[in-house]
């Protein structure tokens, strides 16, 4: 993993399935930045999920390129970076990838119901319970046959194992996961 281009990551998935937390510790296992995809949504953005209005498009548009400026920036200056955010659909991990080639995708998946009762348990967080059904609904889940570098982890593991796996994951040469 010399290649920084092999060392940036998002870790995506819905509401709940634990992002931040892998997130946080994949940043600390790599000496990588993490940068928080929560901390980069607009006022207007946080305003309307927490009323539980679900975004669409049109607000998350503004909300990826900061991302992907993040990335590549993270990426130019310090050989990597580990992102969490939804990206739930195709189009938003290209986007991502245009914005930083060669990113890795961690896809933590979590079925509904333990969705639901993560995000119902978390007090102070401004992400509305309401909205999980809109994240399944507007899931496009990777396909590691036609996206490039998805890695698909059950988000129902224990963090060290999650943690574990991602680190351990080959990398060919041109970056795609054998």
């Amino acid at each position: 993993m010399t290649d920084s281009r092999h060392r940036t990551f998002v870790v995506m998935g819905v509401a709940g399935c634990g992002k931040s937390s892998l997130g946080a510790a994949l940043a600390a296992a790599l000496a990588l930045p993490l940068i928080e995809g929560d901390d980069h949504h607009s006022a207007e953005s946080r305003a309307k999920m927490s009323r539980g209005i679900a975004l669409d498009d049109a607000d998350r548009a503004g909300w990826l390129d900061r991302l992907g400026a993040e990335l590549a920036r993270h990426a130019a200056q310090e050989g990597g970076a580990v992102l969490s955010c939804s990206a739930l659909k195709r189009a938003y991990r290209d986007r991502l990838r245009a914005a930083c080639p060669g990113l890795r995708f961690v896809f933590l998946e979590l079925d509904r119901d333990e969705a639901l009762r993560r995000v119902a348990s978390r007090a102070t967080h401004f992400f509305s319970s309401s909205l999980v059904d809109s994240q399944f609904a507007t899931l496009e889940r990777p396909d590691p046959a036609l996206e490039p570098d998805v890695l698909m982890l059950s988000a129902t593991q224990p963090l060290e194992m999650l943690c574990a796996a991602v680190v351990a994951a080959p990398i060919s040469a041109d970056g795609v996961r054998p």
